[in-house]
């Protein structure tokens, strides 16, 4: 499954689109598994319940990708709002999810852009997500990093607060952990893709391959903290540009 998904992501399938069909996925094997233990075959309710699945996942995921909208503070503050609310496993999945929108879907950043948000992302305090509060101000300045952050930030406070006591029942559900293991796979798959395409427009000569090279081994061999590395980075390039 880890495969496939790399594979998809690469193709370009939405991030969304992806952990949607990653989860429903693990779930039907999850059930045919099951189902082969207690009966010895797969009951044929599940693979006709499978074949609607791509008809509700497009429908699902049909008003959350939608067509590309003119840039304005209210379509930004949905973009942002859709990324908190959907987001999972990791700040870095984020990535993933900016630049399929952003960059190749809507054109509103180029991934030269974005290579700069997340940087900035890494260096100021708190989680990635902050990395959404400078893709604001680069669209729309003040008002825009205002709006991007709470737009990215509100969902976890509701959810968060929605969720609470539904937890326990979802612990206990074999169908929400099966989703849960296949969203899981999905959201590595993604940062995988995005590394790569990430590091592929990053890495232009040689210069930012020694530097790739160096804050690898430093990275792998002293765990060394990514603050340092990327200020490591922006001082060897300060040095190169200055003499």
């Amino acid at each position: 499954m880890g495969l496939i998904a790399i594979a998809l992501s690469a193709w370009g399938l939405h991030p969304l689109l992806l952990l949607l069909l990653a989860g429903g996925a693990a779930i039907l094997v999850d059930q045919i598994v099951r189902s082969d233990r207690e009966i010895g075959w797969a009951p044929l309710s599940i693979l006709r319940s499978a074949a609607r699945w791509p008809k509700s996942l497009a429908a699902a995921t049909g008003a959350a990708l939608g067509v590309a909208a003119p840039l304005s503070l209210g379509s930004l503050f949905l973009l942002f709002l859709k990324f908190g609310a959907v987001i999972f496993g990791s700040g870095y999945v984020l990535l993933a999810f900016l630049r399929a929108d952003l960059v190749v879907h809507r054109g509103w950043l180029t991934d030269a852009q974005l290579v700069d948000a997340i940087a900035i992302g890494q260096v100021t305090p708190g989680p990635v997500f902050t990395t959404a509060t400078f893709i604001g101000y680069l669209l729309y300045r003040t008002r825009g990093a205002i709006v991007a952050t709470v737009g990215i930030f509100l969902p976890a406070f509701l959810l968060v607060a929605a969720s609470g006591p539904l937890l326990p029942r979802i612990r206990e559900s074999k169908i929400a952990g099966a989703f849960l293991d296949g969203v899981i796979v999905a959201s590595l798959a993604l940062m995988a893709v995005v590394t790569w395409q990430i590091g592929r427009g990053s890495i232009v000569d040689a210069l930012t391959a020694m530097l790739f090279a160096v804050s690898l081994f430093l990275l792998l061999r002293f765990r060394l903290n990514s603050v340092w590395l990327i200020l490591f980075g922006a001082l060897a390039g300060l040095m190169v540009r200055v003499w």
